[in-house]
């Protein structure tokens, strides 16, 4: 499967971008909006996080210092 982003000009479905497609080929075309949670180009990534944190109990107390070891699995680094 690939994704084309492409707009509708009143009569046809134009690609944004260049495609590499077979001509003549019969294609099965799934229409999607844009994610309406998607982050405005204006946005913070700070702002989207404080718009999207949570409080988790089960969360580590040393996330932020031990990133690497939760998310790569790398030995944790000495306090």
């Amino acid at each position: 499967m690939i994704v084309i982003h492409a707009h509708f000009d009143g009569k046809v479905i134009v690609p944004d971008e260049p495609v590499d497609l077979a001509i003549d080929r019969a294609l099965v075309v799934r229409i999607e909006s844009p994610a309406e949670s998607a982050r405005p180009a204006d946005e913070s990534a700070l702002s989207w996080l404080a718009q999207n944190a949570v409080e988790d109990a089960d969360a580590p107390n040393d996330l932020s210092h031990q990133h690497d070891h939760y998310l790569y699995g790398t030995p944790k680094k000495p306090q």
